[in-house]
C-alpha cells in the first residue's frame, strides 16, 4: 500500500516538474530553438544533394560559412513560423474563449478577418470534437439504416458503377488511358477508379451542404448549437466511405497487377487539398441555401459538369494543348491525378501543382469558414 502511494506521489512529482519547466518561458523558448535547429538540419539533409541555381554543383559544395548561414537562415525561417503558430493559436482561443461552451455566434462586434485566422476552423472543430464524432457516426448509420445488408452497400454501389464506366469507356469508346501502350480492361478500371475515389468525397459533400442547415432547423431555432460541424460530420462520413473505396483499389491492384504502390504513404498529402475543398465550399453552400433555396439546384448542374471536366475518364494529355492549362484551372483534376500517382502509378504527386492546389484550397477553407460565421446569425430569422 505505501509503495504504490509512494509511486503515485512520485508520478504526480514528476508530472508537476515538466510542467513547470513548460511553463517556464526561457526553457519553453529553448526547447523552441531546439526543434528549429533539429528542422533546420534535417532540411539541410534533404536539400544538400539538390543541384544549386544555374549550375550542376549540388548544395553541399558551398563553403562552411555558408552552410552555416543557410543552417541559421532555415533556423530562423522555422521559428518564425513557430512563433506565428503560437500567436494564431491565442487569438482562436480568446475568439472562442468567452462565449458558452466554446460557441460564438456571429455577432457584429466579431471583424471578419477574425475568421481569417487558419487555425480558428480546427480550433472549433476540435472544442467540439465529440460531437464531431457523434455526427459522423450517425452520418455513416443512418445512410443504410433499416436495408437488409446494411454498410456493404458502401462496398456494392462504387463496385457497380466502375463495371459500369469500365464497360463503356474500355469496351464500348475502346478508350486507352496510355496511347499505344498495352492496357488490359482491368488497369483502365483500376486508373479511373482511382480518380473516382477522389471525386465521390467532393460529389458527397458538395451536393449535400445546400440543404444541411435548411434540414435541421431545430439546431438553428431551439439549441446553441455549432453548425459549422455539420459540414465536416458530412466530410467525415464521406472519407470513411473513400476508405472503404481505396481497400477495395488495393485488393484489385493485388489481383490485377500483382502489387501494392508503396506511395499510398502519400494519400493523407493527397487528401489534405480535397479536405480543404470540401470544407470551405461546404460551409459557403450550406450557407447560401439557406438564403437562395435554387442553390442545391446549381450545384446538382455544376457537379455533373465538373464530373466530365475532372480527367476522371480521360487524361490531361488527350486534351489539346491549347486548353491543357484550362483543365488545370479545375483543382479537381490535380487532386484525381495525384489519386492516381500514388495508388496506381507508385511515383509521388507532381509537388508543384499539388502545392498550388493545397494553397488555393486552404484559402477556399478560410473565406468558406468566414462567410459561414459571419451570415449564420441570421439562419433563425430565414428558417
Amino acid at each position: 500500500m505505501s509503495e504504490s502511494t509512494n509511486v503515485n506521489r512520485r508520478g504526480r512529482t514528476n508530472s508537476a516538474g515538466i510542467t513547470s519547466l513548460y511553463q517556464n518561458p526561457k526553457l519553453r523558448r529553448l526547447g523552441v530553438l531546439l526543434v528549429c535547429g533539429v528542422l533546420a538540419y534535417g532540411t539541410w539533409i534533404v536539400i544538400r544533394w539538390q543541384p544549386l541555381p544555374g549550375t550542376s554543383d549540388p548544395v553541399w559544395s558551398i563553403p562552411w560559412w555558408g552552410k552555416l548561414l543557410l543552417l541559421g537562415v532555415l533556423a530562423a525561417v522555422f521559428y518564425g513560423l513557430f512563433r506565428l503558430g503560437g500567436w494564431l493559436i491565442r487569438d482562436a482561443r480568446k475568439l472562442y474563449a468567452d462565449s458558452q461552451g466554446g460557441l460564438r455566434s456571429s455577432a457584429t462586434s466579431v471583424r471578419w478577418y477574425r475568421y481569417m485566422n487558419p487555425v480558428g476552423p480546427f480550433y472549433s472543430l476540435y472544442l467540439h470534437q465529440d460531437l464531431l464524432r457523434q455526427f459522423t457516426r450517425r452520418d455513416i448509420e443512418g445512410r443504410y439504416r433499416g436495408s437488409y445488408l446494411g454498410i456493404v452497400w458502401s462496398m456494392i454501389l462504387p463496385l457497380m458503377m466502375l463495371a459500369i464506366y469500365t464497360f463503356v469507356f474500355s469496351v464500348i469508346f475502346k478508350s486507352h488511358w496510355q496511347a499505344g501502350a498495352e492496357e488490359s480492361q482491368g488497369e483502365f478500371a483500376l486508373t479511373l477508379f482511382a480518380g473516382l475515389i477522389a471525386f465521390n468525397v467532393f460529389s458527397e459533400c458538395i451536393t449535400r451542404a445546400p440543404t444541411q442547415i435548411i434540414s435541421n432547423p431545430n439546431y438553428v431555432k431551439k439549441v446553441v448549437f455549432p453548425l459549422e460541424i455539420l459540414s465536416a460530420s458530412a466530410l467525415g462520413a464521406a472519407l470513411f466511405h473513400s476508405l472503404i473505396s481505396v481497400a477495395i483499389l488495393l485488393i484489385g491492384t493485388v489481383l490485377i497487377l500483382g502489387k501494392i504502390s508503396i506511395t499510398i504513404l502519400f494519400l493523407p498529402l493527397a487528401l489534405l487539398p480535397l479536405m480543404g475543398l470540401c470544407l470551405g465550399l461546404g460551409w459557403f453552400l450550406a450557407s447560401l441555401g439557406v438564403y437562395v433555396r435554387d442553390t442545391a439546384y446549381a450545384v446538382s448542374i455544376v457537379t455533373q459538369v465538373l464530373f466530365f471536366l475532372s480527367a476522371i475518364f480521360y487524361p490531361v494529355s488527350a486534351v489539346p494543348a491549347a486548353l491543357q492549362p484550362l483543365m488545370y484551372l479545375n483543382p479537381l483534376t490535380t487532386v484525381t491525378e495525384s489519386f492516381r500517382r500514388i495508388l496506381i502509378w507508385n511515383v509521388p504527386p507532381d509537388w508543384g501543382p499539388w502545392l498550388f492546389v493545397t494553397v488555393v484550397a486552404g484559402l477556399i477553407t478560410l473565406l468558406g469558414y468566414t462567410w459561414f460565421m459571419k451570415t449564420k446569425s441570421g439562419f433563425a430569422d430565414v428558417l
